[in-house]
């Protein structure tokens, strides 16, 4: 609903819960969502309430799954600390805490992700990096085994998702956040893939270290550019609920899709 005085919209619990039904989800799904909370307007109850309205949508037999992600856990050379001095990267390198499943925030991925990573019974993949936190009946399945090297790949929750049938929820955010894209990157062929180097701290028989793997290189920069090509072929609706437009459709004709179009436009 609208507040017409202040001109923002008011969303409550049982708001959230009607629209988001009437946007396609349904009790049973699994479903991978990423969420600006500011978008929707005022949310009463804030990122509690959106969490328990999209549980409550699902129902006891789906799950929930988020991005929370500690990308800020990689090597400072790689501009992770912003602005932060050039002089500090060592001590940064050396002293920053290693990744804690339980405990490490979900730096800048948002408050409803928080939110999710700390909800009762959630689980949390061991990436330190980029991890996905997930609630639900088969939220150990999707964040288990997360592979250090293989991050959005083969057995990664993205691709665990793509297995299980799984949906793609974007409330208030774009298809730059939509981290299903980078599954997409590991399945398709263009001359620029290749590998790199990341860093980041763990801990392993209770000692901090700081460990490198390889990994695929990701590469954002046409998700938009992607996205909106797909939504104007394939007539995907865009919702709108509050002030946040939502999008809601399947994860594997997704994928497949951008895989195809990834290795047409890529170079």
């Amino acid at each position: 609903m609208t507040d017409y005085a202040s001109g923002q919209p008011i969303l409550t619990l049982p708001d959230l819960i009607r629209e988001f039904r009437a946007c396609g989800l349904a009790e049973g799904q699994t479903v991978i969502a990423h969420a600006s909370l500011s978008r929707l307007g005022f949310v009463v109850g804030g990122a509690e309430t959106l969490i328990r309205a999209l549980l409550t949508v699902l129902g006891p037999e789906g799950t929930l799954m988020m991005p929370s992600q500690t990308w800020k856990n990689l090597d400072p050379d790689t501009g992770v600390h912003g602005d932060l001095p050039a002089a500090w990267r060592p001590i940064i390198r050396e002293h920053w805490p290693a990744y804690d499943p339980a405990l490490t925030p979900a730096i800048g991925m948002g408050q409803a992700a928080e939110m999710l990573r700390t909800w009762p019974g959630a689980a949390r993949s061991d990436h330190p990096a980029r991890s996905f936190a997930a609630v639900g009946p088969k939220a150990r399945h999707l964040t288990g085994g997360h592979d250090l090297r293989n991050i959005f790949g083969s057995g990664s929750p993205l691709d665990k998702l793509y297995q299980l049938g799984g949906h793609v929820l974007l409330i208030g955010v774009g298809h730059d956040k939509n981290t299903s894209l980078h599954l997409a990157e590991t399945r398709a062929a263009y001359p620029s893939k290749r590998l790199v180097e990341e860093s980041s701290a763990i801990m392993e028989n209770g000692v901090r270290r700081w460990v490198t793997y390889p990994t695929l290189e990701v590469n954002d920069s046409d998700f938009t550019e992607l996205g909106e090509a797909y939504e104007r072929e394939q007539g995907t609706p865009i919702h709108r609920i509050g002030g946040a437009e939502v999008r809601f459709f399947e994860q594997r004709p997704f994928v497949d899709w951008a895989a195809a179009w990834m290795e047409e436009h890529r170079r």
